[in-house]
């Protein structure tokens, strides 16, 4: 059964960071009837960084300033027991604090209000967030795209990116049930980028993502 979007945005300069971890470090943060989704053994924590804008509800105009921020998330990868794969959210920053009250509302993600700034020169892109109230909460980094990055993106990806990118849902558990919630985009047009600098302390802030 189709419906009508609730949300419509646009990512651009998005990084996709990810790291092997066992199933088994997953498994206590999934939601009821979700277990850790495996490819190749094992399952994955995603650092992933970008760009929102054009953000606009229920087909109604773009928000010309709060819907037009940097977001930085962390996030697992989830399967529900009807075969639905999704990723869970285990932290969510956004510099706006009203697009993350009513995310937070609305959809019971952990979003949480920080400082935020990305930062483009030449083929390098800058990722740096840090939460307020909780400066151990922080991300930080650097990421550079080959020269010929229209080439790069049309290099067909490989089935773990495919795995990990392809995602076309999330699962959150909210006041005793487990969502499930769709969304749809284009296959990304992936290209490969060297990391130049990772600061990874959103992995084990309070309120955030798993140990690995």
């Amino acid at each position: 059964m189709s419906s009508k979007p609730i949300l419509r945005q646009r990512w651009s300069d998005v990084a996709f960071l990810h790291w092997r971890i066992d199933p088994s470090a997953a498994e206590p943060y999934m939601p009821l009837g979700c277990s850790p989704d495996v490819i190749d053994g094992s399952s994955w924590i995603g650092l992933i960084g970008f760009q929102m804008s054009q953000s606009s509800f229920f087909g109604s105009p773009n928000i010309p300033w709060l819907g037009n921020f940097p977001e930085v998330n962390v996030r697992l990868y989830s399967i529900d027991d009807q075969g639905q794969r999704g990723v869970v959210f285990r932290s969510l920053e956004a510099s706006h604090l009203i697009p993350v009250l009513t995310a937070r509302a609305a959809f019971g993600l952990r979003y949480q209000w920080a400082s935020m700034k990305l930062d483009k020169r030449g083929n390098q892109v800058a990722y740096l967030t840090r939460r307020h109230g909780q400066a151990e909460a922080r991300s930080h980094f650097i990421i550079q795209t080959g020269a010929e990055a229209a080439h790069s993106a049309e290099t067909l990806p490989d089935p773990i990116s495919t795995f990990l990118t392809a995602r076309w849902g999330f699962h959150e558990r909210r006041r005793g049930h487990t969502l499930y919630c769709r969304n749809h985009h284009e296959p990304w047009p992936l290209q490969h980028a060297e990391l130049l600098h990772l600061d990874v302390s959103a992995f084990t802030a309070r309120g955030s993502a798993v140990n690995h």
